[in-house]
């Protein structure tokens, strides 16, 4: 079950306006919610933590889970030890990420606690979480989630990143990553302001592209906002992230007709064939619909669905270019009738032989998610 979460961090920004993004983020969704005790100076944690006991109220109100990050400085602030977690639970907190350790025995000791407190990971280094398994830690409150890395070129590498993934889910463990904001003049723990992702190459991205990568490698549960605040519109477009399909922007050629837009959107989801192609990508079933007796209109309307569709005829359109391209979407015209209105994409260039329609170019930034559609994979386009 994937959520989606925001960062906020309440010593650093007026509690209405940290009210108000809560507000707006939990009437779209989002179900997490991060924040450091690490960043607050030491001689203020013990008066912030009786203001955060307010906020946690707050965040349960409008049904958020919380995150903090703590180390073993922020438990003798507030007189925790691995035995004893009473005082974070006093505070109300869901989850300690725990930054630094207590040693093997310490950090299983914390795993089982009787506050059903979660315990939170680093997931971007081996810290040892399979042995505390293997030694009696309480798998059932561990989690994982990633660092993010506020200064520039610094992130995971994208293949670490997935090796790293694949290992926590081959341990059954609950994975999170961060995303970051492209908005003006965020803020994170730190005085550092080039973003918050976990993965490098996501840094400057569209936030929802960001999300579709790490959602399409397969092994990614939840996806939260490092940097405060996001924008509305960030916001809104994360939570329309689809979990379903992986999702590839694409821009329509002039000439598209309607039965190659009925092709792209109408049949979703598409899937890649079995039978798989290094060439392209084969969805096959709108095929079948141009090649049945009946008309396509009569089809759909048998689907209380009936597009507008004047005819099954597709006829080739000159391309404007002799060689397809990869990310190129192809939907098969008149020419090769017994294919006729299969859709395809194009991973290694191919001539033009007449027999494909150019409909519409995958955007250069989603180009990398084709990687991710293997042989059954739904996917789908956004205009």
């Amino acid at each position: 079950m994937h959520s989606l979460g925001i960062s906020v961090y309440p010593d650093k920004t007026p509690m209405e306006e940290v009210y108000a993004y809560m507000e707006k983020a939990a009437k779209l969704g989002y179900k997490r919610i991060f924040t450091c005790f690490l960043s607050i100076p030491e001689d203020e944690r013990e008066s912030y933590m009786v203001k955060f006991k307010g906020f946690m109220e707050k965040a349960h109100e409008l049904g958020f889970t919380v995150a903090a990050d703590t180390n073993p400085a922020v438990f003798d602030i507030i007189g925790a030890t691995p035995d004893n977690l009473k005082p974070f639970a006093d505070l109300g907190l869901d989850v300690i990420r725990l930054d630094g350790n207590f040693g093997t025995q310490g950090d299983i000791q914390i795993t089982r606690n009787p506050y059903n407190i979660q315990i939170e990971f680093n997931a971007s280094m081996d810290a040892g979480v399979e042995l505390l398994i293997n030694q009696g830690g309480n798998k059932d409150q561990m989690i994982m989630c990633h660092n993010f890395f506020p200064e520039r070129y610094t992130g995971l590498d994208f293949d670490l990143f997935q090796d790293f993934n694949r290992y926590w889910k081959e341990l059954n463990l609950h994975t999170a990553a961060f995303v970051s904001s492209n908005n003006e003049n965020t803020i994170g723990p730190w005085q550092v302001f080039c973003g918050l992702p976990t993965v490098e190459i996501m840094r400057g991205l569209p936030i929802e592209v960001q999300a579709r990568y790490l959602l399409a490698t397969g092994d990614i549960d939840d996806i939260l906002i490092g940097n405060y605040p996001a924008t509305d519109e960030e916001l809104e477009a994360l939570a329309s992230v689809n979990y379903q399909a992986i999702e590839l922007r694409i821009d329509e050629v002039e000439e598209i007709s309607d039965n190659e837009k009925m092709i792209m959107y109408d049949f979703a989801p598409h899937f890649d064939r079995y039978d798989h192609s290094s060439f392209m990508l084969r969805s096959s079933q709108p095929r079948v619909k141009f090649k049945a007796q009946k008309s396509v209109q009569d089809l759909w309307a048998e689907n209380n669905n009936a597009p507008k569709i004047v005819s099954q005829s597709i006829p080739y359109r000159d391309p404007g270019k002799k060689v397809f391209t990869r990310g190129d979407v192809l939907v098969v015209n008149d020419n090769l009738a017994h294919y006729r209105g299969e859709l395809e994409i194009v991973l290694t260039e191919i001539p033009d032989d007449g027999e494909r329609n150019l409909v519409g170019t995958i955007k250069e930034e989603d180009l990398g998610l084709l990687e991710f559609i293997k042989p059954g994979y739904h996917f789908r386009f956004i205009k």
